[in-house]
């Protein structure tokens, strides 16, 4: 049971309580009947006029509460379709006084998401007219008065995000446009000529208008000075190299050209002007100094032929370079032909560097192959037999990796130039080859002449026997000395290119005959070719073995 239900039958005990307790008093009392009846009534009346008072107010309230649930429903429909949402439904089930809290509770909501929405839209509208009066660019078509959908106010901020960038950007590139032209003006010394020069001058960037109109003359005009500043460089640097030119070959003092230097970097036109008063009048002295000049320019002109490997036919082919009759008509000859010169250096430049690198390398090789066969490069005590070792194999792998490089690009070279690439006035695979060919040559020259030294020496060591050598100071570990070898005893004579060698009872066990010394008798000395190849056989002993045949060579003299 409810508690009101409790209270309910509460109220009617009460009064059936209150109605005989009057009854109890009216009986005390002695009130007729007549006037109990009408007491009861006014009783009744009383309560009852009660009740029905509060039920009149109870009912005006349910009237009230279910006209305001409506209203809340009407409205309800209407925010709805404002905001294009789904159409409101009622709950069903619940009681007039639930139905009218949940409609003004979802009424609020509604309006104020109506507020919020219509708030965003006057911050973007504003947003967009500002960025669009900044850009120079039409404003969004917005009715202010409509509320806008979820998707509509999401595309708005998209433009006005979209916007937003493009301003930035724009501002970015417009101030790096502003420097550079800046930078372009007062390098070219030049000062605003145009309105728009001038509003671009302008210290505020903020009143510039970035159109898209505006961004391209900008572009132009950077464009135009550009131009300019590149075409005053290009001519600064003609002069430059020019008044270089004249330096070198009039022999101007370190001095004066230091005094010049500050119009050698910077391309204004006070620079220019100063280059090309120079330059004209270092021309004027050139002119009066026509000998000395076309002299250095034949100088670079022969550095020029060495650098390129013209041959002797090459040079003969400018046969201005013996004229003796110095006219400026002669020295723009020589001009012509030292730029011509340059000019080709520079096409062939890497060819050109990689041949002086191969020759380089081929020179260095040489030398340590020279060394290599060098007796006396043993005496060294710096480490430097081990190094110019290391470099001589280095380079003997690395050449022949070059010429390969080198015959790939001569090849390409010569497909796209149409003619053959000339060194010294032949192909360069030819000259190297031509300089193997030399080499090896060479190589079995000298192999001839040391044979033959080496059968000369033996038939002299058989005729006359071999002269005793000074042991060396330096002397390896455990060697005996003659002193030393004399006190521990002569035990064989053995036979040693027609002379006798002593050997110790240390020594090692003579070689088989196959490969070493045979013993033989004196009498039985071999040919002058059969003792070169058995020299030629012997494994190297060293400083003992030289030691040793010193230590026996007196009684071979005593022999003989």
């Amino acid at each position: 049971m409810r508690v009101s239900e409790v209270h309910a039958a509460e109220s009617v005990a009460y009064l059936n309580r209150a109605l005989a307790q009057l009854r109890d008093i009216w009986e005390e009392i002695g009130v007729p009947e007549d006037q109990r009846l009408q007491r009861t009534r006014a009783v009744h009346e009383h309560v009852k006029g009660i009740l029905d008072l509060m039920i009149a107010e109870e009912e005006q309230l349910k009237i009230r509460v279910m006209k305001d649930a409506e209203s809340y429903r009407k409205e309800l429909a209407v925010l709805c379709t404002e905001l294009q949402l789904p159409q409101f439904e009622e709950e069903v089930g619940c009681t007039i006084l639930q139905l009218e809290k949940y409609n003004r509770t979802r009424l609020e909501q509604l309006k104020e998401q109506k507020r919020q929405r219509m708030e965003d839209l006057r911050d973007i509208v504003a947003q967009d007219r500002e960025l669009c009066d900044i850009m120079c660019t039409p404003a969004l078509s917005v009715d202010l008065e409509s509320v806008p959908s979820l998707k509509q106010l999401e595309d708005y901020h998209t433009h006005v995000v979209e916007l937003t960038k493009e301003k930035e950007r724009r501002q970015e590139e417009f101030i790096s446009l502003k420097q550079g032209i800046i930078a372009c003006i007062n390098d070219l010394e030049r000062q605003a000529e145009t309105s728009f020069e001038k509003d671009v001058m302008c210290e505020d960037d903020e009143a510039f208008c970035l159109s898209k109109d505006n961004i391209e003359k900008l572009k132009k005009l950077l464009g135009q000075l550009q131009a300019c500043k590149a075409k005053n460089e290009q001519l600064c640097a003609e002069l430059r190299t020019k008044l270089r030119e004249l330096w070198d070959r009039l022999k101007i003092p370190l001095l004066e050209q230091e005094n010049f230097s500050e119009h050698m970097m910077n391309s204004k036109k006070s620079n220019i002007e100063a280059l090309q008063a120079e330059v004209q009048r270092l021309q004027l002295l050139r002119l009066h100094s026509i000998k000395s000049v076309i002299e250095a320019v034949r100088a670079e002109i022969s550095d020029y032929w060495d650098s390129c490997f013209f041959s002797q036919e090459q040079r003969e082919a400018f046969r201005h370079h013996h004229d003796d009759n110095f006219t400026e008509e002669l020295l723009n000859l020589h001009e012509a032909e030292i730029q011509r010169l340059k000019a080709y250096f520079e096409e062939h430049k890497e060819l050109f560097e990689g041949v002086t690198k191969w020759q380089e390398n081929w020179t260095t090789y040489l030398e340590l192959d020279r060394k290599a066969n060098d007796p006396m490069r043993f005496n060294n005590r710096g480490g430097n037999l081990l190094r110019e070792e290391k470099q001589r194999s280095d380079l003997q792998k690395s050449l022949p990796k070059l010429e390969k490089t080198l015959k790939v690009q001569i090849d390409c070279w010569e497909q796209e130039q149409g003619k053959q690439f000339l060194v010294n006035g032949q192909k360069f695979l030819d000259y190297v080859q031509q300089q193997w060919e030399q080499h090896h040559v060479q190589k079995e020259k000298e192999k001839m002449e040391r044979q033959l030294k080496k059968s000369k020496q033996t038939q002299e060591d058989m005729l006359w026997g071999t002269k005793i050598q000074t042991p060396s100071k330096r002397k390896m570990a455990g060697t005996p000395t003659p002193t030393k070898m004399r006190k521990m005893g002569i035990s064989t004579l053995c036979s040693d290119f027609g002379g006798t060698l002593c050997q110790s009872s240390m020594q090692k066990t003579p070689l088989p005959a196959s490969k070493g010394l045979s013993l033989r008798t004196p009498g039985q000395a071999k040919t002058p070719h059969a003792l070169e190849q058995t020299k030629e056989n012997l494994p190297n002993r060293g400083t003992a073995y030289s030691a040793l045949r010193g230590t026996c060579q007196r009684p071979l003299n005593r022999r003989i």
